[in-house]
């Protein structure tokens, strides 16, 4: 790694009489103005000193030290600004949750792409870092959900094309304005150690400072300079070389529950920010202590910062020697303390979930919706374990009413919802649990780690239940301190791929001018003159034209390309595809109209309107899905046609009919009032700060600028075509829903026309079927009712026979086989019938204390096996044997197996070989 010791050699550290040494202990460098100081001062180097002699003057509630923050930096002259959702994924592509906030202004602001809301600024942001969670509790010190302050600047070069330029403040104030706000809280500067670090993340890095007060880290001051560069002369930490930006920008992290904490000196942070609930989990889950074990659990909490699984190779080694450094056996600390460990995580997840339900994000199997899914179940479990009575969804409320969400029925409606499914799922999984503990039992090897997070990820069985199953069957199991962080790894963030990189041709695109994009003038023109600026031909043999201007939509936003014609001097040219590249639109001809050459397009207007229609129906219909499920849902996606459209939305349980009903009854209604659909060019940050983030319901647009789309009280960024008042639509007919993923149901519909041919054409399936039945249309459901319910009659009486004729065969017959095994009678027997008859007659002989070995002809070779209780033959085993004679295979349980293969010439052969094989089975055993 380069050196950058002269990056943090300031003139305010000089002025200030600050002195640089290096800690002995883990030998980094850091600042301080006592020359005479030893370590860091940061854990391991260092205890919690703090911890009940709180470091400043007065002690402070969280909301009272986030106004300290923000005026401090207010009368600085930074603008405040709202926080943004913990939910990054609404205004960025490449992460899913907020975990600083300097990833409010990402990549748009930190790029020099558009400038800041203001600047300088700060804002308090409520922030999840879920590779945290399993330090959560142990540490005293780690919430996986907290508030950063932040106190950002921008600055760029005079004259620079960056939407920010000049320089607003730098390194000296940065770090004069930190140690001003701890002199105003009553600390004394000469106890503060600042200690040299570098920051790298998101292609960019720079020096930083780690503000250590009494043992705890209480900001970190990042100075982002440097942009990954393969031919810079810089070389990071992460291995990758830099250079310097002609932009440089404050970054800062100010943990608002640490400073809170700080002021208070409690044994935790956990007892500093959430009393109350702290002291309802002790109490209800039964914890008190004598004196004497208070003082044991205070003074461990004082040692606690050791336990970092980012620090220690094994977490219960440094409680070991915490517990030696106490004076009392590891095992009596451990039940004291892991107790209080497991309370203190249950009000941090809580507060995460309060989090993450508020601001909308709906449980899932994918991205935000997973990792919320992971909280609420590692809580329901923690919650279960200690034995707490109080249901998950009042605990998650206790924390949604403290943060002042106004969506807390909705909240408590999805953690209970979320546990039911839980039940279920542990219900299915314990049993696949059972049978990999039996796996591992026969090889003697441990469960892996691997195996951990696939049945965490499949099943969400928690580890602890895998090692309470495993321990059962004298199986271990390697379950690492970091677990939840491995798991929450799968689901990261993913970056979209950039479309130029698919073009062949993409350097020559690069080099033309963006196309003047005619459509966003006037959606209801159809025809346009333009200049063929180049033409690429493409390997399929048609090719790619580049003109001047043009009104051709370019596929987007879920909406299909225009298609339609180019005519020249030469001829017309069809237009089979329209695409957007880097700012430059690629129509897709099967004809070269010619370079240079000026060319009439015409869009086919069929098309292009029935498009607007459906387009401008999506909005409605996820506007009247909001109206009725609720304010959480939001879209996941979403395509537009011309027979049909859909939108698949995030909702946490599956949608009634009466609830698809009064969504198409909204979206009717909105058609028929005829309102206008606007189109406008804001500024982002005013639409932002005015609307939110549910503006991007289709994606998240580039730009200063972005275009809006206006339906009566929706509004959403959209890049779409629209018709121009909603009763051009027609009308909106709800075709289907269904849920294509947990979490995620899919709204199918069609607009105008083709909502007309989608009703006529349910209409017709329904005379249809009234035919069928000799009825009315109006008596189908009754009739067709009827019919089933006979049916069903029908069926469990051939069933009943079917039970009738094995019980009757189940005495024996001619061709029975009987042979003594295992102090049993085995019956062997040929019936050609199908996989039900041969399973209803084994149940039979077996309730009659025999071993049933029956064999079918019928499709196939067939074989079932069935063993009566306490009988030392294996059915799976015998399966197997049997059906390999006749090409196949199968298996199953002790008690039950059936199988078969394609061979049926050979399946007498097979039954004849049955006693040497049941003798052979239980010679084995």
């Amino acid at each position: 790694m380069s050196d950058l010791t002269e990056e943090y050699r300031l003139d305010y550290f000089e002025e200030e009489g600050f002195h640089r040494l290096e800690c002995p202990e883990c030998g980094d460098h850091f600042w301080t103005q006592d020359p005479d100081r030893e370590t860091c001062g940061e854990p391991p180097c260092a205890e919690y000193s703090f911890l009940g002699d709180p470091g400043f003057d007065d002690s402070f509630e969280l909301a009272e030290m986030r106004e300290i923050f923000l005026s401090h930096f207010e009368d600085r002259d930074h603008t405040r600004i709202d926080p943004y959702p913990v939910a990054a994924n609404r205004w960025r592509e490449d992460v899913l949750l907020t975990q600083a906030s300097i990833y409010d202004f990402q990549p748009l602001v930190t790029t020099g792409e558009a400038p800041p809301p203001a600047n300088p600024l700060v804002v308090s942001q409520p922030c999840i870092r879920m590779q945290d969670i399993d330090n959560v509790g142990k540490t005293g010190r780690h919430t996986m959900a907290f508030e950063m302050g932040g106190h950002h600047a921008f600055n760029a070069e005079e004259g620079s094309d960056y939407a920010y330029e000049g320089e607003v403040y730098w390194k000296e104030e940065c770090v004069q304005y930190c140690v001003e706000l701890f002199e105003e809280l009553g600390a004394d500067p000469s106890e503060l150690t600042l200690i040299e670090d570098v920051w790298v993340g998101g292609g960019n890095a720079g020096p930083a400072f780690e503000v250590i007060f009494k043992g705890l880290e209480l900001a970190t001051l990042v100075f982002m300079q440097f942009e990954q560069d393969p031919d810079g002369d810089v070389e990071m930490k992460d291995g990758n070389t830099y250079s310097e930006m002609d932009r440089w920008i404050i970054d800062t992290g100010y943990g608002i529950e640490r400073w809170t904490w700080m002021s208070q000196g409690t044994p935790t942070v956990y007892e500093a920010i959430y009393p109350e609930m702290i002291e309802f989990l002790r109490d209800n889950a039964g914890l008190s202590y004598t004196d004497e074990e208070e003082a044991i659990v205070r003074d461990a909490a004082r040692m606690s910062g050791s336990l970092d699984i980012d620090d220690v190779d094994d977490v219960e080694a440094a409680r070991g020697a915490i517990a030696d450094e106490l004076g009392v056996d590891v095992e009596r600390l451990r039940e004291l303390v892991e107790p209080l460990e497991d309370v203190y995580a249950v009000a941090d997840h809580c507060r995460t979930l309060a989090y993450m339900l508020g601001d909308g994000i709906v449980p899932s199997n994918v991205g935000t919706g997973y990792l919320a899914r992971m909280v609420l179940r590692r809580t329901k479990r923690l919650v279960d374990g200690l034995g707490v009575d109080a249901p998950l969804d009042e605990l998650v409320d206790m924390q949604a009413e403290r943060l002042g969400y106004d969506n807390r029925d909705t909240v408590r409606d999805i953690v209970r919802t979320e546990v039911e499914k839980y039940r279920e799922t542990l219900d299915r999984g314990g049993r696949k649990v059972r049978q990999l503990a039996e796996d591992y039992a026969e090889t003697g090897d441990p469960i892996p780690v691997a195996e951990l997070i696939e049945l965490y990820d499949s099943h969400g069985i928690q580890p602890d239940m895998v090692e309470e199953i495993a321990a059962e069957r004298g199986v271990d199991v390697e379950t690492p301190d970091d677990f939840y962080s491995l798991v929450a790894e799968r689901h990261g963030g993913e970056t979209a791929a950039d479309a130029a990189e698919t073009v062949p041709y993409a350097d020559r695109i690069a080099e033309l001018p963006e196309t003047d994009r005619l459509y966003y003038d006037d959606q209801q023109r159809m025809e346009f003159e333009a200049m063929v600026l180049d033409v690429f031909e493409r390997e399929d043999g048609d090719y790619d034209v580049v003109l001047d201007q043009t009104m051709f939509y370019p596929e987007g936003g879920g909406q299909p390309p225009d298609h339609g014609t180019l005519s020249g001097d030469d001829g017309t040219v069809d237009v089979t595809d329209t695409q957007r590249v880097d700012g430059v639109i690629l129509h897709t001809a099967d004809g070269d109209p010619g370079k240079g050459e000026f060319v009439r397009g015409k869009v086919d207007a069929a098309r292009r309107r029935q498009l607007m229609r459906h387009h401008t129906a999506t909005h409605i219909v996820i506007h009247s899905a909001r109206q009725v499920l609720g304010d959480h849902v939001r879209q996941a996606g979403a395509q537009k046609g011309v027979d049909s459209s859909r939108i698949d939305i995030r909702h946490y349980e599956s949608i009634t009919r009466e609830q698809v009903k009064e969504i198409e009854r909204r979206a009717n209604d909105l058609v028929m009032d005829n309102v206008a659909v606007k189109q406008n060019w804001p500024d982002r940050h005013e639409a932002e700060d005015k609307h939110g983030f549910d503006l991007y319901q289709g994606g998240i647009p580039p730009g200063e600028q972005i275009r809006t789309i206006s339906v009566a009280d929706d509004i959403q960024a959209c890049g779409g075509t629209h018709v121009a008042y909603t009763g051009e639509i027609g009308a909106i007919k709800m075709r289907s829903t269904e849920r294509i993923q947990d979490g995620v149901i899919r709204l199918t519909f069609a607009a105008g026309e083709a909502a007309v041919e989608a009703t006529q054409k349910t209409e017709d399936a329904l005379y249809e079927a009234a035919d069928v039945l000799d009825v009315s249309p109006e008596d189908v459901p009754e009739t067709a009712e009827r019919f089933f319910e006979e049916w069903k009659a029908r069926g469990k009486e051939i069933e009943d026979l079917k039970e009738q004729l094995a019980t009757a065969r189940a005495g024996g017959g001619a061709d029975a086989e009987e042979v003594e095994v295992a102090e049993t009678t085995a019956v062997i027997q040929r019936i050609d019938a199908d996989m039900d008859e041969l399973r209803a007659q084994a149940n039979a002989l077996v309730d009659e204390g025999q071993i049933a070995v029956l064999g079918s002809g019928e499709s196939g070779a067939q074989f079932v096996v069935a063993v009566p209780d306490g009988v030392g033959v294996n059915a799976g085993e015998v399966v197997g044997e049997l059906a390999g004679r006749v090409g196949g295979g199968g298996g199953g349980p002790a008690d039950f197996a059936q199988g078969g293969g394609p061979d049926s010439e050979k399946l007498d052969d097979a039954l004849a070989a049955a006693p040497e094989i049941l003798q052979s089975v239980t010679a084995e055993d």
